[in-house]
């Protein structure tokens, strides 16, 4: 595997994670959106600490780039440590009917309290949170069919906070989500530069691309000779060669261009191109 490191310092950390702190106080259940492609990766290990008490929703987003079985086994993961998760397309609405449902599970507790309490029918007000990337706004949009509408201040709630009425059983706070500052695992830092969390303009993309064909040509080595005619002997130069040669990334006289190459490869998996392939799987 190459010896590359993958840093990411956002600069409005602090004043995101001191904002969800006090918005934390609100709600009753956090929303998280993951990558399916790589679910730990796109997790804030923040979170655990700050939504400690609170119910707990993971949904795992772009599901239809990711490996199906995997999907499974990543939905059976979350479960197996008390956490209920939707496995979800937002893009094309596949998985949303499963929200509500979901919803009523991951705050089974709270609204048995209420019922307790008298309180019948209360929405559950709920913070969406997730890294860049993952496909929040698409969530949102789709889940309250792109008619998101502020239902106003709430009685109790911090002045300027608004909700957004996503169902009669959920009250969404308006608010972004959270990142955090330093990514120690540097597998975690791959996955995240794979799936475009990270500007490309800070990386290296030729490392990254080395590191992306090994784990191809030990993983998926069919799909390389499929998509490319890349076989498990082959370099590095010569991989991006035959990518180069597929694609049509060639200079004046033939030569190979194996920057183009470079993009293409990356470009390839992102969008889905190269199939559905899983950077992570879960370790029970």
């Amino acid at each position: 595997m190459a010896n590359v490191t993958y840093n990411w310092y956002p600069g409005h950390m602090t004043k995101a994670r001191r904002a969800m702190e006090e918005d934390i106080k609100l709600v009753d259940l956090l929303i998280e959106l993951l990558d399916a492609r790589c679910p730990l990766a796109t997790r804030n290990p923040d979170i655990d600490k700050l939504g400690a008490g609170k119910a707990r929703l993971v949904l795992l987003n772009k599901s239809d780039l990711a490996d199906a079985r995997s999907n499974d086994e990543w939905k059976e993961y979350f479960k197996s440590q008390g956490i209920t998760a939707v496995i979800l397309n937002a893009q094309r609405g596949e998985g949303m009917k499963q929200i509500n449902a979901a919803v009523q599970t991951a705050c089974q507790e709270k609204i048995e309290r209420n019922r307790k309490k008298g309180i019948l029918n209360r929405p559950m007000r709920a913070m969406v949170v997730g890294i860049p990337n993952v496909g929040k706004s698409t969530f949102i949009n789709s889940y309250a069919k792109r008619a998101v509408a502020k239902t106003g201040n709430k009685p109790g709630v911090t002045k300027g906070k608004q909700w957004i009425r996503l169902s009669k059983q959920l009250e969404l706070l308006d608010t972004p989500g959270i990142l955090w500052p330093k990514i120690d695992d540097r597998q975690a830092g791959f996955s995240l530069a794979m799936i475009g969390s990270m500007n490309d303009e800070i990386l290296n993309i030729d490392e990254m691309c080395r590191e992306f064909l090994d784990m191809m040509k030990q993983k998926h080595p069919d799909i390389l000779f499929e998509k490319y005619d890349i076989t498990e002997e082959m370099g590095l130069e010569e991989s991006l060669m035959a990518v180069a040669k597929r694609r049509n990334a060639l200079k004046s006289g033939g030569v190979a261009d194996l920057d183009k190459a470079v993009r293409f490869l990356i470009d390839d998996f992102r969008s889905g191109k190269l199939g559905r392939i899983t950077l992570e799987n879960p370790q029970f």
